[in-house]
């Protein structure tokens, strides 16, 4: 099978492995109608549980997500090498994509790394760089980047200090990382891992969100590294 028979191979097989629906986001540049299993819960495995404590949160569309995504053309407007962990469904990457930056897209799954990119290739007609990534065990030859995103990553405390550790070995001399959270337990952990590992901390931006009787303030923080 060819290369290009592969990935026609791989991102068909989202169609004949999951029972899928659509979500339509308006981002900037248009609405995105984004494909994802239509029951998250229905993913969850006894395996991937009792090894590593896994569950399928990349099959959901998190708020923090759609306010980083809306957010980006603002944040990063430059054209740039742009690194996003925790991919998810692809939202973020899409708008980076829309953007201009060239996007190597990361998550823990492989199958949402199917998604992202069937996900971006029909918003956008290209399709990002996807590798899979272990934060406890982060490849050493994924390189550098002008930017690094990320979306609500910090519900667990040992979170903090491998997000800092990522984004500090990442980022480009005065680079900048974008990193959204809706108020999550790790937040202010990741923030002192963040300063002890010589990184500029910021609050960028704040978005309120409404789902219901669900109210959240969506804060964007921004972490830059030391100019050379």
């Amino acid at each position: 099978m060819t290369g290009d028979a592969a990935v026609v191979a791989a991102l068909g097989a989202v169609d004949s492995r999951f029972t899928t629906s659509t979500t339509d986001i308006e981002l900037p540049g248009g609405i995105v109608r984004l494909l994802h299993p239509r029951n998250a819960d229905d993913l969850i495995t006894e395996a991937d549980y009792v090894r590593d404590e896994r569950l399928p949160y990349w099959a959901d569309i998190w708020p923090s997500s759609i306010a980083l995504a809306r957010a980006m053309a603002g944040l990063a407007p430059r054209p740039s090498r742009l690194l996003e962990l925790g991919c998810g469904l692809g939202l973020v990457t899409i708008s980076a994509l829309r953007a201009g930056h060239t996007v190597l897209a990361t998550d823990y799954y492989s199958d949402a790394l199917l998604f992202a990119r069937r996900n971006a290739l029909a918003a956008t007609g290209r399709e990002p760089e996807t590798r899979m990534a272990d934060w406890r065990a982060w490849p050493p030859d994924v390189g550098v980047f002008d930017h690094v995103v990320a979306s609500d990553v910090l519900y667990e405390q040992s979170y903090a200090g491998l997000l800092a550790s990522i984004i500090a070995t990442a980022l480009v001399p005065g680079g900048t990382a974008f990193v959204a959270d809706p108020g999550r337990s790790a937040r202010e952990s990741f923030i002192g891992e963040c300063v002890a590992r010589d990184l500029l901390v910021s609050d960028s931006l704040k978005v309120p969100h409404q789902d219901g009787a669900i109210h959240q303030v969506i804060t964007i923080l921004e972490i830059r590294s030391q100019p050379s």
